[in-house]
């Protein structure tokens, strides 16, 4: 999760960054997030927007829906509703409804952080349930170590240079062997 200070720099962010979703303020010092959000559309960058703000007339709701918010909720709003609905935008853009991941013997629960094979619990670290939720997001594709770093780490965490290849070393002892497949100067796949 990256945050940004103001709008210029969540601007940037957004323009450069391929974020899973993202939540935008209209309220920001420098430059109006509705601004913000036609700037992104404008150069065609997709990623799903919410909109968390205090401004709850419906005019305003139309205004940034029709902007190309994916979703609008104003405050106040419990953290709960917010998980639930960025969820919810992460699973559409990804094509399922469904908020189980399933694949093979293994079912991926992210609103509850837990993971079964064959019906049975498998405890995982938080850093290894965000790289499984990301690998089992991508089914098919060779995902790259950096690609996935942006997506588990945050900016300011430190990162070891193998951590991606332990991280998945893990899963693979607690998941079987041939769940991620490792494709040598490339990256991994769920398979």
């Amino acid at each position: 999760m990256d945050w940004a200070r103001n709008g210029q720099d969540g601007r940037e962010l957004g323009r450069t960054e391929a974020y899973d979703a993202v939540i935008l303020d209209l309220g920001l010092p420098d430059i109006s997030g509705l601004d913000i959000l036609k700037y992104w559309r404008a150069r065609g960058i997709e990623h799903p927007v919410l909109i968390l703000t205090s401004r709850n007339a419906w005019t305003e709701k139309v205004e940034g829906l029709n902007a190309g918010a994916d979703d609008y909720v104003g405050k106040p709003v419990e953290a709960g509703e917010i998980a639930a609905r960025l969820h919810a935008l992460i699973r559409r853009r990804h094509g399922r409804a469904d908020p189980v991941l399933r694949r093979g013997a293994i079912e991926l629960r992210p609103s509850e952080g837990s993971v079964l094979v064959g019906g049975k619990t498998v405890d995982l670290t938080a850093q290894e349930l965000r790289i499984l939720h990301y690998l089992m997001q991508r089914p098919g594709r060779i995902v790259s170590e950096p690609e996935i770093a942006d997506h588990v780490y945050d900016m300011d965490s430190p990162r070891q240079s193998n951590g991606i290849q332990v991280y998945v070393g893990r899963l693979r002892r607690k998941l079987g062997r041939d769940v991620i497949r490792t494709y040598r100067g490339m990256g991994y796949r769920f398979e």
